[in-house]
């Protein structure tokens, strides 16, 4: 089910969804060149959820549209705000989405993938640009990234998937220095070390993701997990939840000599913590 506000979005109506669509909920795609029309000037589609939601006229979603162009760092607004999609470089049709996105003010911004396409400079900027408006909107971001990077840069809280299926969630801090799950080991651990002088191979999560169609009996990770037991692969692990709320779905997530085979970062944070009690 998927809730907002205390309803279920699944069972609304189309016009329900209508309102809420652009409105309430936005969504930054991965691709901007296949998310925008490329017949449609960017400042008709920048308009477009004014002048449905807010009734705005032609002319007053086209000045305002030429406002959130120049918001998130389009220059020369006036002038761009009559040309079309494929005059715009990818970093910028991807200021175009989330000035698109920002339009009415929506309390909740999906953003999938939204760095994906763009070079890593590119990358930094629209994550700068997002956090800015983040902070100046108070909108909600739900990222959805593959990036441990951007999630580090961006996340309050995370939320890591596998096979469809949460297998942890806790805060930033939580998934990186006290992970409990055996999967967010495996992404931290393959996350390439800036230090040169001392080179090291990246360690990769062997074997192949499940099909969705015909997922395991037990544990989804369980076909990939150098510590699965029997146990593992028939039985479905119920979530283990700590005082904070990290959880993690995991049978040996609440062992702590389990939690021993945590990757380094983990281990060492929470002896430095230990140290600093004693």
């Amino acid at each position: 089910d998927v809730r907002y506000r205390g309803r279920s979005i699944l069972e609304m109506t189309e016009e329900e969804m209508q309102h809420i669509r652009g409105n309430d909920i936005a969504m930054i795609f991965q691709d901007p060149m296949t998310s925008l029309n490329p017949v449609y000037k960017i400042g008709k589609q920048v308009g477009e959820g004014l002048r449905l939601h807010r009734g705005y006229s032609k002319q007053e979603a086209l000045k305002r549209a030429t406002e959130l162009l120049d918001l998130v760092g389009i220059p020369e607004p006036e002038k761009r705000v009559n040309e079309y999609p494929h005059q715009f470089s990818g970093g910028m049709r991807q200021r175009v989405m989330i000035a698109m996105a920002l339009a009415c003010d929506p309390d909740i911004l999906i953003a999938d993938e939204p760095t994906t396409a763009l070079d890593v400079t590119i990358q930094a900027q629209i994550i700068e640009l997002m956090q800015e408006m983040q902070e100046k909107n108070g909108n909600a971001i739900i990222m959805i990234t593959h990036d441990l990077g951007v999630v580090a840069d961006m996340a309050d809280k995370i939320m890591v998937m596998y096979a469809g299926r949460p297998v942890e969630f806790g805060t930033a801090e939580e998934i990186f220095y006290e992970s409990r799950h055996p999967y967010t080991w495996g992404l931290i651990r393959s996350i390439p070390e800036q230090a040169i002088e001392e080179k090291k191979p990246l360690t990769p999560i062997h074997g192949n993701p499940p099909s969705l169609m015909n997922l395991p009996e037990g544990c989804v990770f369980s076909p990939r997990c150098p510590y699965a037991t029997d146990k593992c692969r028939k039985q479905r692990p119920e979530r283990v939840v700590t005082e904070s709320g990290h959880y993690s779905a995991c049978h040996y997530s609440g062992d702590p000599e389990f939690l021993k085979n945590a990757p380094e970062t983990s281990r060492t944070r929470k002896d430095s913590k230990k140290g600093g009690e004693a």
